[in-house]
């Protein structure tokens, strides 16, 4: 396929990547153009001035980019995606941003007879190197059936929710479980400690049991050692949560202990701990 890829951050540069080294012509873009100067470089491909650019002849563009306003500059902007694409074509945005401008752009797309799926990853950084990420996606389904075999070349599961913007309520469901998870564990490493507890025996025992999870198996150390220079920033985590609260204000659903992390995350980031991790949150327990 001739791919477009917006957006090479630390997510959508491995991405990007994946797509090219799979035997895709790929065409990236970038806000920064020194940094689509050293994607090219080390991968080959070629590089746009303009999303609409990259755009042009596409069959598939993808975005991978920060918010809400991004996705919209990138697609409907004076030189977005959109204005360039060929009849046909499917967008694809791999950002974590709300469902609310999913649909927006879904009927934008429709009404310029294109296609638009949501389609937010989950894996961190690591996972986008290694090609190992979640893809959960919304829209119809057949342009989704055309491009889920390329998203492979990323996914380790890549799946269609349902309609516009389920891709983008499922991520929120992830980001839900992610917070909780954090939190618990935090307190079980703190509660460990103040103990006096063989950590290291511990975790050995419980990490095999009910309590196993991906955050306990990768991060039980490196909080304890109280590094947090692992992937998913703390910023990145509040965005995210923000979304899920506007949502969760508009569904109805109510989310205490996500409120809870939420503010836990806003005191790292008083702290100075914007960069650091998500798994960060044992820094407040620990009194550093």
């Amino acid at each position: 396929m001739r791919i477009a890829f917006l957006g090479l951050g630390v997510m959508g540069g491995p991405m990007a990547g994946h797509l090219q080294r799979a035997g895709h012509d790929v065409v990236v873009y970038n806000r920064t153009a020194s940094r689509a100067d050293a994607w090219v470089t080390e991968y080959g491909g070629q590089q746009a001035a303009t999303p609409r650019e990259a755009a042009a002849g596409a069959d598939l563009v993808c975005a991978c980019v920060g918010a809400d306003a991004d996705v919209r500059e990138v697609t409907v902007g004076p030189d977005g995606a959109f204005h360039g694409m060929r009849a046909d074509a499917v967008f694809v945005d791999h950002t974590t941003a709300s469902a609310a401008v999913a649909r927006e752009l879904h009927e934008a797309a429709r009404a310029r007879g294109l296609h638009f799926i949501d389609a937010p990853v989950s894996g961190g950084q690591a996972g986008a190197q290694k090609g190992q990420l979640s893809v959960m996606c919304g829209g119809d389904e057949e342009p989704y059936t055309r491009v889920e075999p390329v998203l492979k070349a990323y996914g380790k599961m890549v799946a269609r929710i349902g309609d516009s913007g389920a891709g983008q309520l499922c991520k929120m469901v992830n980001q839900l479980c992610i917070a909780g998870l954090v939190q618990g564990l935090a307190e079980a490493l703190h509660f460990a400690k103040q103990a006096d507890l063989d950590i290291p025996a511990v975790m050995s025992v419980v990490s095999k049991g009910a309590a196993q999870s991906w955050q306990m198996e990768n991060r039980w150390q490196t909080m304890v050692d109280g590094q947090f220079e692992f992937g998913f920033a703390v910023d990145w985590m509040r965005k995210d949560l923000g979304i899920v609260m506007d949502e969760a204000r508009r569904n109805g659903a109510r989310l205490p202990v996500a409120a809870l992390v939420d503010q836990f995350y806003a005191q790292i980031q008083a702290r100075g701990g914007q960069r650091w991790d998500t798994s960060s949150l044992i820094a407040l327990l620990d009194g550093k």
